[in-house]
């Protein structure tokens, strides 16, 4: 007998070319970001494997596939485009009219369009957030397992402290020397600003797993990376990841259990008040004087240089002018606060557009996490921890940090819709993953009208005989009366009567998320038989 169900179509080699691409693009980023996995040298002119896959990702978004749903420019659009702009126009001035070498501007170009690879994929692939968390799980095991090694077999790193994080020669073979472990990195800050940016995405491979042991799995995986914080011995990395700890565990898991306002505020006055306790114990125990003596020297040297230099001295040439000014025979790599950082290399236009970055990105996160998203959680966790340490040192003036930098504004500001007045999320195809109590849509149940019940309808009159007529009989068994007496030989009274009760419609909510961002309503209606016996 033939069949009548029909088979689909394959969606063929150009749909499953465009839907890996754009992943594989972001695994090739967190790979190399993680562990310089990719070489620097172009494989021809000035492209690298990076950039290429950044080139390959960027266009499989852009380029119309059948099954697919239709790119859109807008999908790209972010509160960020005028800063971003605003802060190329800086680095292009700066290297074109100085005559500096091109080589950094290229490399802020490569971070920008990983941040539009990253906002495309979020917001054209709803789906994307499980893959980037589990490639972000991988990232940071990576990394912090390679940092526990070095400590744990005593592999010399050239950096090394006391047990008060005091500074010490690693040659003077001190009793009570630690080694810090650099991990992936040439510098033990890097390593740490790093887990500091990345560990609280850490967050997203737990929600997307609904199994307790997987959860637990991934909870062992974060837990061992922040021992690998520990191991870089770095007093600003310590205050920062507390400051991202204390700011991920209130979000996420307080936040959404109090209620009051006035208690958030106090614990949030409290957790405060403990992380600059901390750093004052820190600070104190460590003698840190001398270091924020050195960083102070730092600091003056580059403020008369962005007095004298309105355009910037260039991009990456902070280090030589800061040591060419600064007093003394000391050497820096850069001005040891990103803002100034910028400043000294870009001009006053580039500070503007830097802090116009940070103010705007965390206040998204911030909005974001109100709202209970997990990346918006995540995102302000990791944003404070990253702004805080680049007060006392520049992070970021590493290729491999700039772009995870840029990585991370993409994940958050793919969160936020593109204008301020909107109140609705920009991108309606984004599924964002929720947390708290309420993350779960229940189902609808109907809920009666208020007032009084409503009195039954009064029944027809009818014979207080059977029906003698074959049409009379007929309406009878299709269901048209609502109800017979038996016969009785007082007419003039009837036993209480039901009427048929009407058809029950009840809403169930199917999803294929666990956050039910894709609900839809399905009428569903149990009608009860009205057949008589």
């Amino acid at each position: 007998m033939a069949s009548d169900r029909t088979t689909s179509a394959s969606p063929g080699l150009p749909y499953a070319i465009a839907q890996v691409t754009p992943l594989a693009a972001t695994a090739v980023v967190l790979l190399d970001t993680a562990t310089d996995f990719f070489p620097d040298d172009p494989l021809f002119a000035v492209v690298t494997p990076l950039r290429l896959a950044l080139f390959a990702g960027v266009a499989a978004l852009l380029i119309p596939v059948r099954g697919l749903s239709r790119p859109r420019l807008g999908d790209f659009r972010t509160r960020l485009d005028l800063p971003i702009a605003l802060l190329l126009f800086a680095s292009v001035a700066t290297t074109y009219v100085g005559g500096h070498p091109t080589s950094p501007l290229r490399g802020l170009l490569t971070a920008v369009a990983c941040y539009y690879l990253i906002v495309g994929l979020r917001r054209s692939r709803p789906e994307s957030w499980r893959s980037i968390g589990l490639l972000v799980l991988v990232a940071v095991t990576a990394a912090s397992t390679s940092a526990f090694s070095q400590v744990t077999n005593q592999t010399p790193t050239g950096f090394c402290r006391t047990g008060f994080l005091t500074d010490v020669s690693c040659d003077a073979g001190a009793p009570g020397t630690l080694i810090r472990a650099i991990g992936t990195f040439s510098n033990p800050n890097l390593l740490a600003v790093f887990l500091v940016l990345l560990i609280p995405f850490t967050l997203l491979a737990a929600v997307s797993v609904d199994e307790r042991s997987a959860r637990i799995t991934v909870a062992c995986a974060a837990v061992i990376a922040y021992g690998a914080v520990l191991t870089t011995f770095s007093r600003a990395v310590y205050v920062a990841a507390a400051a991202g700890l204390l700011v991920l565990g209130t979000a996420y898991w307080l936040a959404p259990r109090i209620v009051d306002r006035a208690q958030r505020r106090l614990v949030g006055t409290l957790g405060l008040v403990c992380l600059t306790a901390g750093a004052a114990v820190i600070w104190a125990v460590s003698r840190a004087g001398n270091s924020l003596g050195v960083r102070g020297q730092a600091w003056e040297a580059a403020l008369g240089l962005a007095a004298d230099h309105p355009l910037g001295v260039g991009l990456s040439r902070a280090g030589a002018a800061v040591s060419a000014a600064a007093p003394g025979d000391r050497v820096f790599a850069h001005s040891h606060n990103l803002w100034l950082n910028w400043l000294v290399e870009t001009g006053p236009l580039g500070l503007l557009a830097l802090v116009l970055v940070t103010v705007i990105a965390w206040t998204s996160a911030a909005r974001a996490a109100r709202e209970k998203s997990v990346i918006g959680t995540a995102g302000l966790a990791a944003l404070t921890g990253f702004f805080l340490m680049g007060m006392m040192d520049h992070p970021a003036n590493l290729d491999r940090i700039e772009i995870l930098f840029w990585l991370v504004l993409g994940l958050v500001m793919a969160e936020a819709p593109a204008s301020w007045r909107s109140s609705e999320p920009a991108p309606p195809r984004t599924v964002r993953p929720r947390h708290g109590p309420h993350h779960r849509k229940p189902v609808p149940v109907p809920v009666p009208a208020p007032g009084p019940a409503p009195s039954p309808a009064p029944s027809p009159a009818v014979s207080s005989s059977w029906p003698d007529s074959r049409a009379a009989r007929r309406r009878l068994r299709r269901g048209a009366v609502a109800h017979m007496t038996t016969p009785t030989t007082d007419s003039t009274t009837a036993p209480p009567t039901t009427a048929t009760p009407p058809p029950v419609t009840r809403k169930i909510t199917m999803s294929s998320h666990q956050d039910g961002s894709s609900a839809m309503p399905l009428p569903v209606c149990d009608y009860l038989p009205r057949r008589t016996a």
